[in-house]
């Protein structure tokens, strides 16, 4: 065996006990009873400990320099940037075994050297808080009692500026943690992103409250037995490319997808008997995530090239299928019918158009998960700029609800009526995810710019759409994101996917053309 197969299977070792690791945490958010949680806490420090031994063993060192040394990153591209995100530095890996190894080496150095960087001790001391720390945030967002929760975020911030100081950043600590979410990427870059998304954001939802028209609110408030949900989720999740041969579908407080591993892949969701929206684009939204993990080359597992490229092109699968698919007229012409089958007498008053209407209405509203396409990425931006005064201590944990309440007020002109539908709505804190929110901007942009090159690649999509028909949409994503791996950086992905590097004008486009025909404006 040579140092790289050594090295492949030295660190498949450690990416099995990250699995081990991603079982325990769905079934304690899912089925685990509550009493367990100060154990399941000890089992995760514990894994967490065992998965830092095993990335930073000094074995993996000498693997590496046995191998060809780094790269130096090359020049970002120079010329025009109009509003998009740079591809970040990375040579473009050619196909083919030599590709994929260079690929699996340039990874694997780059998660070894961030991780020998970080002591055990921190690493095992934020998996063991952050465990109690979520069971502790599900009872004080339940009970509305943000005090019961501030000592815990006080806790995992202070961890998570240790974890910044001990990886290092130019500029803000705020990258350190970023970058393990979406390598190279950059606050400063991704707040330029943002004001310009936010741009022209504005005056679309400013045009859209003027225009007077409203859906009936009535139409996604009526009583669906959460059975039937579950039901008509799982078929739809099914019929866009979900293999549930492969994987599952739970409910639990704030939903989530777990790639497990090659053939297990979990989805959850909430539901609620009066708002149908809640479950089901829940689900899609998992589904997407699933979809992609499922897509990726099982042949690989454990490695770089078989893992996703990072989380900002993940969620850009979940908007996919949730929005620009699952909320689009030609996927409800196929599905409308079925809906009203599964929820008998439930909307007989109820049209296609007032449904898709009702499905796309744009209104400012507390819950992110629950926000409209229009307001959505408000809500990140919200959560983006608070981040980062936690990190440089210009935030205390204990006065987030104010800052929340005051920063909601000015963004999207509203106060949450209490920390539930405030401060306390997102898991993400609890989990010790600071740096995790700016993906999901992130997701929805690189969305709007595939479908957008999907559509030129593959020709009426819709026409597929309007007869159940998602395989060539699935494929395409198969062969063009999934597959791909890690072999390229988000941006670079981007780039060779579409020709062109990440901009939010694609988004702003379809978001246009939407909200033009549904509100004449």
């Amino acid at each position: 065996m040579d140092s790289y197969q050594k090295l492949i299977a030295h660190f498949k070792e450690y990416r099995l006990l990250e699995s081990i690791g991603a079982i325990a945490g769905w079934d304690q958010h899912t089925y685990m009873p509550p009493k367990g949680a100060n154990h399941r806490a000890a089992q995760m420090g514990y894994l967490a400990k065992l998965g830092h031994e095993k990335l930073t063993s000094p074995r993996i060192g000498e693997l590496l320099g046995e191998l060809a040394p780094p790269s130096p990153p090359a020049p970002l591209p120079q010329g025009e940037r109009g509003g998009s995100l740079p591809p970040h530095p990375q040579p473009l890996s050619p196909g083919g075994e030599k590709g994929d190894e260079a690929v699996n080496v340039r990874e694997i150095r780059r998660a070894y050297e961030r991780a020998v960087k970080v002591p055990g001790t921190l690493v095992e001391e934020i998996a063991k808080t952050t465990s109690q720390a979520q069971n502790v945030w599900a009872e004080a967002r339940k009970q509305n009692d943000f005090p019961s929760f501030a000592p815990w975020l006080e806790k995992i911030v202070a961890l998570k500026r240790e974890e910044a100081a001990a990886v290092g950043y130019k500029d803000s600590p705020y990258d350190a943690l970023l970058d393990e979410y979406e390598p190279g990427a950059t606050a400063a870059e991704i707040t330029r992103v943002f004001a310009e998304l936010r741009a022209d954001l504005v005056p679309l939802v400013g045009a859209i409250a003027e225009s007077g028209k409203r859906p009936r609110k009535d139409i996604l408030t009526r009583e669906f037995a959460v059975d039937r949900q579950h039901i008509f989720g799982q078929a739809a999740a099914a019929a866009i490319g979900f293999d549930f041969q492969a994987g599952r579908l739970d409910t639990t407080v704030h939903p989530f997808c777990s790639g497990i591993g090659p053939g297990d892949c979990r989805l959850t969701t909430r539901y609620h008997p009066r708002e149908f929206n809640q479950g089901f684009w829940g689900i899609l939204h998992e589904a997407g995530h699933g979809i992609y993990e499922q897509g990726l080359d099982p042949e690989h597992f454990g490695t770089p090239c078989g893992s996703f490229a990072s989380l900002g092109i993940h969620e850009s699968q979940s908007r996919l299928w949730e929005n620009q698919v699952g909320r689009g007229r030609p996927f409800w012409e196929h599905f409308f019918p079925r809906l009203k089958q599964t929820f008998p007498g439930t909307l007989d008053d109820v049209t296609l158009d007032d449904f898709l209407f009702a499905a796309n209405k744009v209104e400012k509203s507390f819950i992110r998960v629950e926000a409209d396409e229009a307001t959505y990425n408000m809500h990140i931006i919200l959560r983006f700029d608070m981040e980062q005064a936690l990190m440089t201590g210009d935030l205390k944990p204990s006065d987030v609800p104010g800052a929340w309440s005051e920063r909601f007020k000015a963004m999207l002109d509203q106060t949450p009526p209490d920390d539930t539908q405030g401060c306390l709505q997102d898991i993400h804190w609890s989990m010790g995810g600071l740096g995790y929110f700016p993906t999901y901007t992130l997701g929805n942009l690189y969305a709007a710019q595939f479908i957008q090159q999907a559509r030129k690649d593959l020709g009426d999509l819709d026409a597929d759409f309007r007869i159940g028909r998602f395989e060539r949409l699935k494929g395409w994503l198969n062969e063009k994101v999934h597959r791909p791996g890690q072999r390229y950086r988000a941006g670079e992905l981007c780039q060779r996917v579409t020709g062109s590097a990440l901009s939010h004008k694609p988004l702003i486009a379809y978001l246009r053309g939407k909200y033009e025909a549904l509100y004449n404006i």
